[in-house]
């Protein structure tokens, strides 16, 4: 008879506690996908399906979210090299448009990453075309009768000053700001350490990570849920919903793009509630 020996016996004589403990362990670490929430949260694009926008033929879009059919979305689109065509958009919606990587020439202005377009009802639009292919954040929506600028906008945000904000480590830079119905379409950018209290805007929000690693948490129904972002990371957020706290942390410095469609008010909260 043998008698086994070794690493082997090891295992052989742990006690019933050691596996199932181990047992919990590996079956946390095969778990797949984000948390799961009531909304879009921890949504990765680069996981969707590919979808055609009639608006902007030949290009591949990953819609993010909103309604195909009522033709509101968000879309991330990209344009392969050489590509030329115009803005696109529909009869009687708004059309923004923000540049994630590569460069994108709007009317006479290139646009790289950060870049700003904003087409209102109405509006002609702007001829479009890369050279090396860009990447680009696609919005459409309805019209808000409240909003004041009615005028398209081209604007290099590298031209652009971060503002500081409330919380350190966290700057800002408007895109677009809207006086009359409060709609904002902004970047955030949050350095390394820095942390997100407890917070929640009274407008739904949206964002999509454009660079950086950040860990986030959202508070679903007193539940704290925390999950990493990585490049690609979308959420759709609705309003008055609590998100952040001290586990929201940039592991590297991380710039969103963030939008909302009417105004909103931020308050901070001490705890998911």
């Amino acid at each position: 008879m043998r008698f086994v020996t070794g690493p082997l016996h090891l295992l052989l004589t742990m006690p019933p506690r050691f596996w199932a403990a181990f047992f919990v362990a590996v079956t946390a670490g095969c778990a797949s996908g984000p948390p799961d929430t009531p909304y879009a949260a921890f949504r990765q694009a680069d996981d969707l399906a590919n979808t055609f926008l009639a608006s902007l033929p030949g290009v591949y879009a990953k819609q993010l979210s909103g309604n195909l059919e009522m033709r509101n979305m968000t879309s991330r689109i990209d344009l392969p090299p050489g590509w030329e065509g115009t803005t696109g958009g529909e009869p009687g919606k708004l059309l923004e448009i923000v540049v994630l990587e590569g460069k994108l020439t709007v009317g006479d202005l290139q646009l790289a990453s950060g870049g700003y377009a904003y087409v209102p009802p109405g509006s002609i639009g702007f001829n479009m075309s890369t050279d090396s292919g860009a990447r680009i954040m696609y919005y459409l929506d309805d019209v808000d009768q409240l909003a004041m600028i009615q005028s398209p906008i081209i604007l290099d945000a590298r031209l652009v000053e971060w503002q500081q904000t409330g919380t350190p480590g966290v700057t800002v830079k408007d895109l677009r700001n809207d006086p009359g119905n409060g709609a904002r379409t902004w970047l955030m950018r949050i350095s390394p350490g820095a942390s997100i209290p407890w917070q929640a805007s009274s407008a739904d929000r949206e964002g999509y990570l454009v660079t950086g690693q950040y860990q986030h948490s959202e508070c679903v129904f007193g539940e704290i849920l925390t999950a990493p972002y990585t490049p690609g990371g979308y959420f759709n957020r609705p309003a008055n919903t609590v998100n952040g706290g001290p586990e929201s942390i940039a592991t590297t410095e991380s710039i969103w793009v963030l939008r909302e469609r009417t105004a909103g008010a931020e308050r901070i909260t001490d705890a998911c509630r």
